[in-house]
């Protein structure tokens, strides 16, 4: 566990570029390149280093807001499955930000290393649950994520997850006020199932030191996949902002864009009604599809079957219905007005039987989640870094030189069996 002392430095991290060694490139996408960089006045916090250099923005004024927004939106959070912004520093040629590293890779990664490419259903209800929370906190913000898909999803040394990638989300009014919800109504705190490790008993009222007793016990462990294992991360199919129509934000509940990672888009983007916070839902009822049937759920051949499929197909389930089947189709549910969690926002998400005797409350204090990076993989992965490093400008003056041919990335960049180069698109090839 880390010291007061460490949690300290880590807050008031001061970035200068100059005085950085980067150990490892994490991703490399059109908004920049991510870093792990070693904070040399607190050897064993190391973090995520993201670097937009300017010179090589695309559509600069676009990339540049969207990069400071995403400053902006890591400033707003604190809360345990979200990021927070330990630093920030600009030159004349870089914007870079720093959040905490994760080391245990992301979902997609997770999936790929289970039997059969899926999660069991235990496990699929522990991080879909996180993910609800962390969605509920960033509506209650008014702001709505708009990419979430599992790449997104990381995994950290504690085994909960962690949402990020925020340069796609934005600020939206909400219909009525919002609140993040604590604890849902007393429907879903029933008999748990007994074969389910995350169902407990009721707890008792709560003592001075409860979450002592409440912690869950879960062995499973996950080796950290080397990067020498030869897999490649294929491009991801995001959906640049592309406005569809002259936007209006009168009503201040709807934005125009069209936005998203291409498997995970709703139907209301693709018809470019309009959207708001229904997205996310939808885009979790993907998520969630996947990590149970290994590939999503509207796949075509081709970006225009994917958007026909998404469109027109309801997602295709085996075996019996159940809960989990039941949960996917009503966040899959194509009219935004008529999906859980439109209404009553995660509250009523929460109150779905899928959750059914999950104690909401006691989510962070799982110590034992279901996979965790081995601590032994840590310290040699760790060794290796120490023999790898570099300066961070210098990195970029050699790109300038020489252009970049495909990087050695890490394991949180693998890619996802359920699809082969998930394009950068914009409406107009639709």
């Amino acid at each position: 566990m880390e010291t007061e002392m460490e949690m300290e430095i880590e807050l008031e991290l001061e970035l200068e570029l100059e005085m950085l060694s980067a150990v490892r490139v994490l991703g490399r996408g059109a908004m920049g390149t991510v870093f792990l960089v070693r904070n040399h006045s607190c050897p064993g916090c190391p973090f995520a280093l993201k670097v937009v250099h300017k010179s090589s923005l695309q559509s600069k004024f676009e990339a540049d807001r969207r990069a400071r927004w995403e400053m902006s939106a890591l400033a707003r959070l604190d809360h345990p499955f979200l990021p927070t912004l330990l630093g920030s520093t600009e030159t004349d040629e870089y914007l870079a930000w720093a959040i905490p590293y994760c080391p245990g890779g992301d979902l997609n990664v997770l999936r790929y290393h289970q039997t059969d490419r899926v999660f069991s259903h235990s496990a699929i209800r522990f991080y879909v649950a996180e993910l609800v929370c962390a969605i509920d906190y960033l509506h209650a913000q008014g702001i709505v994520y708009r990419d979430l898909k599992p790449e997104n999803v990381l995994v950290q040394a504690s085994g909960h997850v962690m949402l990020t990638d925020f340069d796609l989300s934005r600020l939206l009014a909400h219909r009525r006020p919002q609140k993040p919800s604590n604890i849902p109504p007393s429907s879903t705190r029933l008999s748990p199932s007994p074969d389910d490790p995350y169902h407990s008993p009721p707890p008792p009222p709560p003592p001075a030191h409860r979450h002592n007793k409440h912690r869950r016990h879960l062995t499973r462990m996950l080796s950290i996949v080397s990067e020498k294992s030869g897999l490649k991360k294929a491009k991801s199919a995001r959906v640049s902002p592309v406005s569809r129509r002259k936007q209006s934000f009168t009503s201040g509940e709807k934005s125009n864009s069209f936005v998203g990672t291409e498997e995970y888009v709703s139907p209301e983007v693709v018809r470019g009604d309009g959207h708001e916070f229904a997205v996310d839902w939808w885009a979790l009822g993907v998520l969630t599809y996947e990590m149970a049937y290994g590939r999503t759920p509207f796949i075509g051949k081709n970006r225009k079957e994917t958007f026909r499929n998404v469109l027109t197909r309801s997602p295709e389930f085996v075996g019996k219905r159940s809960a989990l089947t039941d949960f996917i189709s009503r966040l899959l549910e194509k009219d935004p007005t008529k999906r859980l969690g439109y209404e009553g926002g995660a509250a009523e998400v929460k109150d779905h039987a899928f959750f059914r005797g999950l104690h909401w409350d006691l989510l962070t204090e799982v110590s034992r989640p279901p996979f965790l990076a081995v601590t032994e993989d840590l310290m040699a992965a760790d060794k290796e870094d120490r023999c790898q490093e570099f300066n961070i400008k210098e990195y970029f003056e050699k790109q300038r030189v020489q252009p970049p041919s495909s990087p050695a990335l890490s394991a949180s960049s693998m890619p996802s069996p359920s699809f082969d180069g998930r394009r950068s698109v914009s409406f107009t090839g639709f």
